[in-house]
């Protein structure tokens, strides 16, 4: 399946964002005011890892699959970056986390702790976790990329951004930290 993309990437932020999200134009907001460098490819949504090859491809880099989950009492949630091409078990994650049967969260958690919907999950939602109720889990293997793929909490846009400014100037910024785990390789 082939979206509609515009091959331009552009550095930063639309020159006008009449028409965009709230939600897309506060992510702006806030890497400008970090002084974070992105690069912005924009496309038709992508609601899965698959429909996101062609955007990979212009980005240059590794988009991360970004899965919400929770435990079974829905009292703790976790936001998984990780390779996209990985395959994803609970159980492997739920061991060395030390909780048992993690699984997907749903929408209404989604929306109310990061104010994004399914198939637009990013780590740039924890900006939105005020409260710290979600914990970011990142896969090992990505700590190793220059630069990651991410969406500005829509999925009709895709980010480019440098790893080391993810996790040193974004993630203390949002106050959140990032517990780094170990999926096994397929």
């Amino acid at each position: 399946m082939s979206i509609r993309i515009d091959p331009t990437l552009y550095r930063g932020r639309p020159a006008d964002c009449t028409g965009r999200l709230p939600q897309e134009v506060a992510t702006y907001d806030l890497l400008d005011r970090l002084g974070i460098r992105y690069c912005r490819l924009d496309h038709e949504p992508t609601a899965t890892i698959e429909s996101c090859e062609e955007v990979v491809a212009l980005l240059g880099t590794q988009m991360c699959k970004n899965l919400f989950l929770c435990n079974r009492q829905k009292t703790q949630f976790y936001l998984l970056m990780m390779d996209g091409h990985k395959s994803f078990h609970t159980k492997d994650l739920s061991a060395q986390l030390g909780v048992s049967r993690l699984s997907f969260a749903d929408a209404e958690h989604m929306q109310a702790f990061l104010h994004i919907s399914p198939g637009a999950v990013s780590v740039m939602g924890l900006m939105n976790d005020h409260d710290q109720r979600v914990q970011l889990l990142i896969d090992r293997p990505l700590l190793a990329q220059p630069q990651l793929g991410c969406h500005p909490c829509v999925n009709t846009v895709s980010l480019r951004l440098a790893t080391r400014d993810l996790l040193e100037v974004f993630l203390p910024a949002v106050g959140h930290e990032a517990i780094v785990v170990q999926l096994p390789e397929d």
